[in-house]
């Protein structure tokens, strides 16, 4: 019989967890139970990412509370279970998901001749990640998709491939693109496209850029508030991919959804690379240890090991010119973040008449910030007329949101309720993309070239990053 742990029982019970296991002895499938009548059933493919669970940290009206989880029985799973679980346990709002588990070494092609739901999540290994979400749209589901898709430009006519026919098919393969929600952001993109505030962009160049964003993640960190163990495969380079493969996605992604809304980037005519260069972040066998539960490096990134610590190449800054603009992103990973600190996104956008800048200092207790510092002290009062009056505008989408005189800048102030951290994010991707299910035609144009220049960037920038020396970046945000 199948033997659980008391903490995995609990967790088993709290999701009504049914466990089908074939190919291991136990060929046994429960009945089925009625599916909720609701339009949207979700399916989990071979969850190895914390982000699959985050898709479940909140209710939504329209999706069945049951889910069916489909992947190989290992720790991968039985982690997503937990995570799902712990959203059903919380005393405040707790979540109502019911799990069905099919374990088993033919997932794939369960999945698709079961069809139990018609959406697939997926969020795990990145490498092959992208014949999921082909296989997925091949058999007639929506997808939703956690970035990167891909690691290597020689897919990129895969991917393009796969999108073509999610469109042919009425179909929706939608990327997790999170950091589109963060008030800022949100914010900064109004702003820029403001020419009384912004003017226009500046060219720049690749060594005083037009736009610049430099973020930092952390390898060990707390998330829905557990330690958050990630799997060996998270360290192997070609499984996981390199800094600008991964958290990069976000910021390349941000740059023409910022500067150029509602528009697509031709990747093959508007984008040219400049440089790029990588370093690693080297972690010890006790950090190794600590993040992972494992008592040893495995065997697939030993080459990576040097004196006892292991050289994981996870740092990129790369340089771009997009129509035009030169673009500068530089994506850094450290250990841990200090006591009362986090992951840290600095941005700026450089304007004739102002520059738009988002950044985390202690002075601001580190919380994400907005500020508006005009280009020519003459022009001060005219840019601070035009912040007010474009705020004034968009106070039915952004209530509350106003602006504070500190001297030399502006800045934005941002009410509480507006706020939300980085977990809130997952629940309105996935809103927003399950009105795109509803309604497949609504899913606007301009996302399908963006994804390809995205890509683009990434694939290539991180192929020319390894052809350079290794050479750490300097960092530029303020502390």
């Amino acid at each position: 019989m199948l033997k659980l742990t008391t903490t995995a029982a609990t967790m088993a019970a709290a999701v009504a967890v049914i466990i089908t296991l074939t190919g291991t002895g136990f060929a046994q499938e429960p009945a089925r139970s009625a599916m909720a009548k609701k339009p949207i059933r979700l399916m989990t493919l071979d969850p190895g990412h914390f982000h699959a669970a985050l898709i479940h940290r909140e209710r939504y009206p329209d999706v069945a509370d049951r889910v069916d989880v489909y992947g190989p029985l290992g720790i991968d799973l039985t982690d997503h279970l937990k995570r799902v679980a712990r959203f059903n346990l919380r005393p405040d709002a707790p979540t109502a998901w019911q799990l069905e588990v099919h374990a088993s070494p033919d997932f794939l092609d369960r999945l698709k001749k079961e069809r139990p739901g018609n959406v697939v999540v997926i969020s795990g290994r990145n490498r092959g990640k992208i014949d999921y979400v082909a296989a997925s749209v091949a058999a007639g589901f929506h997808a939703l998709v956690d970035k990167p898709w891909i690691l290597r430009a020689a897919d990129l006519p895969k991917l393009k491939t796969t999108l073509d026919l999610a469109e042919k098919n009425g179909r929706v393969a939608f990327d997790m693109m999170t950091e589109r929600f963060e008030i800022t952001a949100m914010l900064q993109k109004e702003l820029v496209n403001d020419p009384d505030v912004f003017g226009k962009i500046v060219p720049g160049t690749a060594d005083a850029p037009a736009v610049y964003m430099e973020s930092v993640h952390h390898l060990m960190k707390v998330v829905a508030g557990v330690p958050n163990l990630r799997p060996t495969w998270f360290f192997d380079t070609e499984q996981q991919g390199e800094g600008l493969n991964d958290v990069g996605t976000h910021l390349v992604d941000l740059v023409p959804w910022t500067l150029f809304p509602g528009q697509g980037v031709d990747a093959d005519k508007e984008l040219k690379l400049l440089s790029a260069q990588r370093w690693p972040t080297p972690i010890t066998l006790a950090n190794f240890q600590r993040v992972t539960g494992e008592k040893d490096f495995p065997d697939d990134i030993k080459a990576q090991v040097k004196n006892g610590s292991l050289d994981y190449f996870c740092n990129t800054l790369v340089a771009y010119t997009v129509r035009g603009i030169a673009v500068k992103l530089n994506v850094i990973w450290d250990w841990e973040a200090p006591a009362g600190g986090g992951d840290t996104h600095f941005a700026f956008y450089r304007g004739s008449r102002a520059r738009i800048e988002s950044r985390q200092t202690k002075a601001d207790k580190m919380r994400p910030e907005l500020f508006v510092i005009p280009a020519d002290a003459k022009d001060r009062a005219a840019v601070a007329a035009a912040v007010k009056q474009r705020l004034a505008a968009i106070q039915k989408e952004f209530p509350g949101v106003g602006v504070e005189d500190r001297g030399a800048e502006l800045h934005i102030t941002i009410p509480d309720k507006l706020r939300t951290v980085h977990e809130d994010h997952f629940a309105q991707v996935a809103g927003r993309f399950f009105g795109y299910v509803k309604a497949p035609k609504t899913l606007p144009a301009w996302e399908r070239a963006h994804m390809l220049a995205k890509y683009w960037v990434t694939t290539k920038g991180t192929e020319l990053a390894r052809t350079t020396p290794v050479k750490v970046a300097e960092r530029i945000a303020p502390k």
